[in-house]
């Protein structure tokens, strides 16, 4: 239900709202500013670094950047193994929802676009350190799952227990900026005329309210914390190898600026008479010429080595072999290919590391995955998001294993061997959703049976 804005602003709860409303944004203030550099190198338009002025001077101040995006590199390639592939219901504590199941929750899920919404979930969760999705119906009822990232969303957590108690996404738009404050009983549109960028301040006005029903804030957060100290932020993957990448960058623009004035030869030239023109100008005596001459016996002609940019290349080497201790990537990812092309088991060693990392990081996102389940099936119900079925349901990834069918096939029938129920392979190593996994085997059943 929307309520009149009049009728709202005289609400005595109005000026608690628009405190949290000016909070948000303060931290969203603070946070542009630790974000800046991860979106530059995000983009690729970080400014050179460790450039030496003479250098930059030899290139006639014309190099600004030079973008090598091992940071996007890395994200992606992480993301890449990161899918969901289905939805599984443990109902024994819970209360019965109308049509909820674990098959129809997902297929409505999916309907909503989980799929592209969590990939840019588990992006910005992995660069920026914080991503989030937000839940929520459309005037028809129809169910949403959208994507923020630190810049324009933000929230609010109890420090004891890490429940969020509200959110504040803000944007600017044309003329105007416009931002949201979620909370566990309502949601609230406002708008800032006059200016392109969200203030805190009192100028904001309230365009409307609306009911939440699920009694819950309907956002979650998904904040990557490899210690407790990384609260209430986050903690980016790509942050230790941001200098690591600006040094690469910047030993390329240094062979640049050598294959550009010192890698050919230079010719030399003793004893020969300098030529002027009419303007009193010298003339280059070698000029395009490949032949040079002269009459006089006392001349001599040479040439000077061309600079080599091999140590350049062993150093970008050396760093870019950092860059992949720190981040997991094999060597063929970062473009450092050896001599021999590598085997199938030689590949899936070097991968190793990697797949552990995915294998981490969705068990990390585990929960706030179970709690847009949990929030989406209570949308679905038409109900509060009651605190019993928190934990009712739990997202499935696919294998970061990258296999071929062949091998999938070979992994399955030995250990189907051994015993390990069909239901079971099905999902791994042989890669189906669970939906996929009640059809094969003609079942009517929620996730996967024992």
């Amino acid at each position: 239900m929307t309520i009149p804005a009049d009728i709202y602003l005289a609400d005595a709860s109005a000026t608690s709202t628009l405190d949290r409303l000016n909070s948000g944004l303060t931290m969203l203030g603070s946070a542009s500013a630790r974000l800046a550099p991860l979106r530059a190198h995000w983009q690729g338009i970080q400014p050179a670094a460790f450039l030496s002025p003479s250098s930059a001077d030899a290139l006639d101040r014309r190099l600004h950047r030079l973008s090598v995006n091992f940071p996007r590199l890395a994200v992606l390639a992480l993301a890449e193994r990161m899918r969901l592939s289905g939805c599984t219901d443990d109902n024994r504590n819970a209360r019965p929802l109308a049509d909820v199941s674990a098959t129809n929750l997902w297929e409505m899920l999916t309907d909503a676009g989980l799929l592209d919404t969590s990939t840019s979930v588990i992006v910005d969760r992995l660069f920026y350190g914080t991503g989030y999705a937000t839940v929520w119906a459309t005037e028809l009822g129809r169910l949403t799952v959208t994507a923020d990232n630190p810049s324009t969303m933000t929230h609010a957590a109890d420090p004891a227990t890490g429940q969020c108690e509200y959110a504040v996404r803000a944007v600017s738009t044309m003329g105007s900026a416009r931002a949201v404050l979620y909370e566990p009983d309502r949601v609230t549109m406002y708008r800032q005329p006059n200016t392109t960028e969200p203030i805190p301040g009192s100028g904001w006005l309230v365009e409307s309210v609306v009911d939440n029903p699920l009694g819950v804030v309907p956002v979650v957060p998904f904040v990557r914390r490899t210690s407790a100290s990384d609260w209430p932020t986050g903690d980016s993957i790509v942050a230790d190898i941001l200098d690591l990448t600006d040094a690469v960058a910047k030993l390329l623009a240094d062979a640049m600026v050598t294959s550009e004035f010192h890698s050919r030869p230079r010719r030399w030239a003793t004893g020969l008479e300098i030529e002027y023109d009419d303007n009193g100008r010298p003339i280059d005596p070698f000029g395009n010429s490949r032949l040079l001459q002269s009459e006089a016996p006392e001349t001599r002609f040479g040439q000077f080595d061309g600079a080599r940019l091999d140590g350049y290349t062993d150093m970008i080497a050396t760093l870019t072999q950092q860059i992949g201790a720190l981040t997991g990537l094999p060597a063929s990812y970062l473009g450092l290919h050896g001599d021999q092309p590598a085997s199938a088991d030689g590949v899936k060693a070097a991968e190793v590391q990697l797949t552990m990392r995915a294998r981490l990081e969705s068990a990390r996102m585990a929960r706030g995955w179970s709690d847009v389940a949990w929030l989406a099936a209570a949308v679905l119900d038409g109900m509060p998001a009651a605190p019993q079925d928190r934990n009712r349901y739990t997202m499935t990834w696919e294998s970061p294993e990258v296999r071929t069918q062949a091998q999938a096939a070979d992994a399955a029938a030995k250990l189907a061997g051994i015993g390990v129920p069909l239901a079971a392979l099905l999902v791994d190593p042989l890669g189906y959703s669970p939906t996929e996994v009640a059809a094969i085997l003609g079942l009517a059943f929620d996730g996967v049976p024992e």
